[in-house]
């Protein structure tokens, strides 16, 4: 089973693409666990809430890992890379136990939504004209990874398409 994390910044089509990917083939997708719980707040999210966060993003992992035995893939709408990016932007402190999950190199391929879509406000969407600087920080830390990525371009069924033959022409390489 070959672990794939969509990454990229706000508005850039990560959860479709998981959907999609999903679907075409039969895999399970673990949704963005970030989204549903600043949704459900009622106050701005702080430094806490961003490690329950993450903590809960290390859980689906985990988890993950029991729910996919018989598929060829698991895909995940956002990883700790995002979960790290945010903590350094808006904290300026990253959790020693995040850094440790992401040491594990847990994923085995990153496809990283490039913003070349149109922003697309809603209310837990912050930066719709940073997207290009949070795009370089993801990059940059996949990068450090040492595992493969691939930037996805495109919109429509074209961002599908290049995902797809980006997953068939490196799934057989991994």
């Amino acid at each position: 089973m070959l672990k794939v994390a969509i990454l990229g910044p706000e508005s850039t089509g990560k959860t479709m693409l998981a959907r999609q990917l999903a679907d075409y083939f039969k895999a399970p997708w673990i949704p963005e666990y970030a989204r549903e719980y600043v949704e459900n707040l009622t106050v701005p999210y702080t430094y806490d809430d961003v490690c329950l966060i993450a903590r809960e993003q290390i859980k689906e992992e985990q988890d993950a890992d029991s729910l996919a035995s018989t598929a060829k893939y698991v895909f995940f709408d956002t990883e700790l890379i995002i979960t790290k990016v945010w903590f350094s932007y808006r904290f300026g402190l990253v959790p020693d136990f995040l850094t440790e999950q992401l040491n594990s190199g847990y994923f085995d391929l990153y496809l990283l939504c490039s913003p070349d879509l149109p922003w697309e406000p809603d209310p837990v969407r912050e930066h719709g004209t940073d997207r290009e600087f949070f795009f370089n920080w993801y990059k940059k830390e996949i990068e450090q990874t040492g595992k493969p990525y691939v930037i996805i371009t495109g919109a429509g069924d074209q961002r599908f398409q290049n995902a797809l033959n980006a997953l068939k022409t490196l799934g057989k390489r991994i």
